[in-house]
């Protein structure tokens, strides 16, 4: 499982005067359930974009195995699915229509398509829903089926912003068993989240991105390493995103005469 999946150069997107991801460099290798983790507005949905040829980045470079995204786009983006965290479906489209739709704009085979398809509406709890139409699904199912949408034709990489927002809990953890499964079989995992448990359970690397700054990089025991073992992601976190000071004011204002506004 050697060679990088995922790379970025000095990769920096900038608005004016702010600097939305400054200088990123990253290297995701092949095989990886790679954890992108930063309080909200931190820089993670730039960033995935950026990689998945959405956003085009003020300077720097992407690679997605070796194919630079913004210089040979359609090549990069055969092999590579991404699921927003609020996932644009067609409402008048039934489940099963837009699967087929997705299958059509990658031109997999009738029979690679629908044994697939079928495989993925099953893991997923969405076998009866299939002919629905979409507008009629739940927040959670629309979540599954954009996922469906995009393992459908067998991504070597896969990006997911916020994963689990809006998934019930046993969903969330099929997700997180079936990434495990496809990652251990080859494929590369981007994900982001603001919510650390996902990232502590899920992830063999974490990424913590801050103010557009990577500024922690390495599995559990290397963020831990020279802290006290028993330090959770949560505590490592706060400390590298100042966040205990605000969490002090929080609970502050909590206690303070049960009004906190």
């Amino acid at each position: 499982m050697e060679g990088e999946s995922i790379k970025l150069t000095n990769l920096t997107k900038s608005y004016r005067k702010h600097e939305a991801a400054k200088s990123l460099n990253l290297e995701v290798n092949k095989g990886e359930l790679f954890g992108f983790l930063g309080p909200n507005g931190a820089g993670k949905t730039t960033t995935i974009k950026m990689l998945t040829g959405l956003l085009e980045p003020t300077s720097g470079s992407a690679e997605i195995n070796g194919i630079d995204i913004w210089q040979h786009p359609l090549k990069a983006k055969e092999k590579i699915a991404y699921v927003p965290d609020q996932p644009n479906l067609y409402p008048k489209l039934t489940g099963w229509d837009y699967l087929e739709f997705v299958g059509s704009v990658f031109r997999l085979p009738k029979d690679q398509f629908q044994a697939k398809a079928n495989e993925l509406l099953q893991i997923f709890s969405l076998t009866e829903q299939a002919n629905d139409l979409i507008e009629s699904y739940s927040h959670g199912m629309k979540q599954k089926i954009a996922i469906c949408g995009a393992l459908v034709h067998e991504p070597d990489v896969l990006f997911m912003d916020e994963p689990t927002v809006g998934l019930d809990p046993k969903s969330a953890r099929n997700l997180k068993n079936l990434l495990r499964e496809f990652c251990d079989n080859g494929m590369t995992v981007f994900l982001s989240t603001h919510i650390l448990e996902i990232a502590e359970q899920m992830c063999d690397r974490v990424g913590i991105i801050f103010e557009g700054d990577i500024i922690a990089l390495g599995t559990m025991d290397e963020l831990k390493a020279g802290e006290d073992a028993e330090q959770s992601l949560e505590d490592i976190f706060l400390e590298l995103t100042g966040g205990e000071d605000q969490q002090a004011i929080i609970n502050e204002m909590s206690d303070d005469d049960g009004d906190a506004k």
